[in-house]
């Protein structure tokens, strides 16, 4: 594989070269995160952030409060080594709680010293080392750049956006490249409008990997319609993900989907977590993004759409091994769930934006 290009799928691996390429800093580390946890593996990465800051490197970290679960004491340290440490809306006790703190931080990337950059699904916690991701180690000057320019951008606004505004980020090019920003909002879904564009123009096939997956309406009228034209559709979702309302939910939806010829696969090897796409073998997605409503209209991320090919071979093992460790959607088994079942799926489906 081209040495500027590197797929990570495993979080061990992934973290060690993360620890080892910012020991190796000279100038700046900057990390934007969802889940930055106060655990062991929390520990190592504050702690080599501390080093590097005390002797010099420009350190710049903005982590989102409730998914980091934000502990001042914990981050301390870090503050005082001299990094600069940005967090995304602390959660506001009030009456309208679910409105004001919905919205949320996303993104996961780092940036190290203007040369290497890490886009993808994993975050910074010891209890998901395990779990099957999708991220990408990037080498290439001109690219590394689109993630500074982002990172920077988010960095001076970070808390800035409301749901109350059309507010938008452009998107970042370099070439054949594409980096999407999306914000908090229901009016502008940068994402999920490049992919309903990139399903509409699909001829061979599609792959989709995603730990939550409730796509709206357009998004799965789409999938069918391509699924009736000839292209191979698959959908690649944990059999029990870690939040399992969204497994109930789902279910809603899966029927419709496979009667509309959407190949349907669960991972059964643990959690996955990975947020991949893939279209006719040429053109891809790595993100933070999930195919859900949350992702889409209520929080902070960036997706990069690419079609370098040392990447798109990466991808087809990828997705070859998680396939071989998933079980296909059992039809009969669905149309024969209980009322009960289908009660709770009625009951939770109002509440999908928020999952």
């Amino acid at each position: 594989m081209d040495s500027l290009f590197r797929v990570f799928d495993d979080n061990g691996i992934l973290f060690d070269n993360m620890l080892e390429n910012i020991s190796k800093a000279k100038s700046s580390v900057y990390l934007e995160t969802y889940r930055f946890a106060t655990d062991s593996l929390g520990k190592k990465f504050r702690d080599i952030l501390i080093e590097k800051a005390k002797a010099g490197v420009k350190v710049m970290v903005l982590i989102d409060a409730w998914g980091s679960d934000f502990d001042n004491e914990f981050f301390e340290p870090l503050v005082q080594s001299g990094a600069l440490l940005r967090v995304y809306k602390k959660i506001l006790w009030q009456r309208r709680y679910f409105s004001k703190n919905h919205c949320r931080n996303h993104r996961k990337i780092l940036i190290i010293d203007d040369r290497i950059s890490y886009i993808g699904s994993s975050n910074l916690t010891e209890y998901s080392i395990s779990w099957r991701e999708l991220n990408l180690r990037i080498e290439e000057e001109n690219l590394v750049k689109l993630f500074k320019t982002s990172f920077e951008e988010s960095f001076r606004s970070y808390n800035k956006y409301s749901t109350k505004k059309k507010s938008y980020k452009r998107n970042k090019y370099y070439n054949s490249w594409v980096l999407l920003q999306d914000v908090p909002t229901p009016y502008n879904q940068t994402i999920k409008r490049y992919y309903q564009n990139m399903i509409s123009l699909s001829k061979k096939e599609i792959i989709i990997e995603s730990p939550y997956f409730l796509p709206g309406y357009k998004i799965r009228k789409r999938l069918c319609e391509a699924a009736q034209r000839g292209v191979k559709v698959t959908v690649i979702m944990p059999y029990h993900s870690d939040v399992h309302l969204v497994d109930i939910v789902r279910r809603k939806y899966l029927g419709e989907l496979h009667q509309g010829g959407v190949t349907l696969m669960f991972y059964t090897l643990g959690n996955l977590h990975s947020k991949g796409f893939m279209v006719d073998n040429e053109v891809f997605s790595i993100s933070s993004a999930n195919f859900d409503y949350r992702s889409f209209r209520y929080q902070y991320e960036l997706a990069l759409i690419g079609k370098e090919p040392s990447i798109i071979n990466s991808l087809k093992t990828h997705f070859e091994i998680t396939l071989n460790n998933s079980r296909q959607f059992d039809y009969f088994s669905w149309q024969r769930r209980s009322r009960v079942e289908k009660l709770f799926e009625y009951l939770l489906l109002p509440f999908r934006y928020l999952m």
